[in-house]
């Protein structure tokens, strides 16, 4: 790390308007948290559309306008990125997705940047059916031993390695030339200040005193996306069919629902005929989220859908001092502590899906994950059992809730996550990275325009052809004549450079006298924008050939 400035970058917003999904509200999470903890010393986001550049400024303004003012947080054309990684090195750069854009961000490192700083993204659902190709970009020559990927669960970063095992058994790719980025694994957290347990002590009481026992379910209310709850209704009505009285539990589900979902009313009709209470609360406000949480007794989250990866409802359920029965599931197993901060409830699920695994790169991706979902078992026997011992044990709701509220602390929150981020970064450093073959390696799916289309044209550019200033360039180094300069291309023409080429060219140059005489003639200057210079200065008929 020889910077004496440490500029972290992305090309990530970090912010998106719109539903409330998990990923949406951990990223802005995160960027919150990123300037609140503050470990660089200027944030750099190069964002590639005028809308996501106004609504982060909008956004940053509202939560550290102090460093938006200073100039510490910057909103770049990412355009500007050849030059800019050129001329200021870089501490590390942050990508909120690593399915993305990853492996082309460490490309364009690799050919530009002094130094190989770490580039690091991370995980979110990982089960869509384009993610193969996705991931087959990481694998690739070019990939350094500080570039890595954030794995946010245990199962998360054990999927991630299947996906590169699977991707390199298909295609015959051995790792020593396809290497992988490193696998780290750190976890998502939440606000535990702002989610606090101030239930009253008759909502704390509930079940003891003989009033109703509140069971939450909060995320997207989806049996397609989400989570199948008709095994949680069978086993509630296995429980009042064991005689439990029906009116000593209320059923509450919260979250966002799709519009026109038909299977809603099949959830009211499955609750009435057992006889539990049921409230349905669609597209709840953050006041009414916190609401809900302060007024349950127990959380549940019976996740059976690949879609998910870690469970952060789990996190906000543990921070509220909720109690947990959840689904032995992915990223679930990471977060509930069995018998101390909750209860797992066994799945089963199928060793192979050869029928899903065609059908996925041809169906919408609910009706794939449908097919995978209704294949995944969430055992009901065991499941009534943890709603029975949690129902019938306020001092155990109490007991569990507090371990939750102290394991959130201790592991789940925003602060402590950015630091072990800021250690990860300093600690990739540390791993070695020759940048010298690194430079002109150009990664396989990258389309190669020039190589592809080079025939369109009647010849391309050779270092034999000669050129020479034209009338235009003459008027244009006089500052009689303006070229037009395209929004856009301020990153890659430099008028001053296009003057210099007028002088170079009095007399007629060949190119490759041209181009190396304009690479000695301007600061930081290579041969490739040297050519994309020339070639825009014959557009303008500030060259012309002879």
């Amino acid at each position: 790390m020889s910077e004496s400035k440490r500029i972290w970058a992305t090309l990530d917003p970090f912010f998106e308007p719109g539903p409330v999904l998990g990923r949406k509200v951990a990223n802005t999470k995160f960027l919150r948290a990123l300037l609140a903890v503050d470990p660089c010393d200027e944030y750099r986001f190069f964002l590639g559309d005028a809308g996501q550049a106004d609504g982060l400024r909008a956004h940053v303004r509202k939560i550290a306008p102090d460093m938006l003012d200073a100039g510490r947080v910057r909103v770049l054309d990412r355009r500007e990125l050849p030059r800019l990684l050129a001329t200021e090195p870089v501490h590390c750069m942050h990508l909120s997705d690593c399915i993305t854009s990853q492996p082309h961000a460490a490309a364009l490192r690799n050919r530009y940047s002094r130094d190989i700083f770490p580039i690091t993204g991370t995980i979110h659902s990982l089960s869509y059916s384009t993610f193969g190709t996705q991931f087959l970009r990481h694998l690739w020559a070019g990939t350094t031993r500080r570039d890595a990927i954030v794995c946010t669960s245990e199962p998360g970063r054990e999927a991630v390695q299947r996906f590169f095992d699977w991707l390199r058994q298909g295609y015959g790719l051995d790792p020593e030339h396809f290497p992988a980025p490193q696998l780290a694994r750190i976890p998502l957290a939440v606000d535990a200040d702002e989610l606090c347990p101030t239930r009253c002590e008759a909502r704390s009481e509930a079940g003891s005193q003989g009033g109703p026992v509140r069971l939450l379910v909060f995320g997207r209310i989806s049996h397609h996306s989400k989570m199948d709850l008709l095994p949680l209704l069978r086993a509630l009505h296995r429980l009042v069919l064991a005689g439990m009285d029906p009116a000593t539990v209320e059923l509450v589900l919260a979250g966002w629902v799709d519009d026109g979902d038909d299977f809603l009313p099949t959830l009211r009709d499955l609750a009435a005929n057992v006889g539990i209470p049921l409230t349905i609360a669609a597209r709840p406000s953050e006041a009414e989220k916190v609401a809900l949480f302060r007024s349950a007794d127990i959380f549940i989250s019976i996740a059976d859908n690949p879609q998910e990866t870690f469970g952060i409802t789990l996190l906000e359920a543990g921070a509220f001092g909720l109690p947990v029965v959840a689904s032995d599931y992915d990223g679930y197993r990471d977060i509930v502590v069995q018998d101390e901060t909750g209860l797992l409830v066994p799945t089963i699920g199928p060793d192979s899906t050869p029928d899903a695994d065609l059908l996925a790169p041809l169906t919408y991706d609910n009706q794939y994950h449908l097919l995978l979902a209704q294949r995944t078992v969430v055992e009901i026997p065991p499941l009534a059992a943890a709603l029975k011992t949690l129902i019938e044990s306020p001092d155990t709701r109490r007991a569990m809730g507090a371990a939750a509220r102290q394991r959130v602390l201790d592991h789940y929150t925003w602060a402590g996550v950015i630091k072990q981020y800021a250690a990860l970064w300093d600690g990739l450093w540390r791993e070695p990275a020759d940048p010298a073959p690194l430079r002109t390696m150009h990664h396989p799916l990258a389309m190669p325009y020039g190589t592809l289309f080079g025939h369109y044209p009647t010849r391309t550019l050779d270092p034999a052809t000669l050129v020479r200033a034209g009338a235009t360039g003459e008027a244009f180094y006089r500052g009689r004549d303006f070229p037009m300069l395209y929004s856009g291309l301020a990153g890659t023409i430099d008028p001053d450079a296009a003057r210099k080429l007028v002088f170079l060219a009095r007399k007629s140059v060949d190119t490759s006298t041209l181009i190396r005489k304009l690479v000695e003639a301007v600061p930081g200057m290579d041969q490739d924008s040297a050519t994309v210079h020339i070639l825009w200065s014959l557009k303008h008929d500030i060259l012309e050939r002879i």
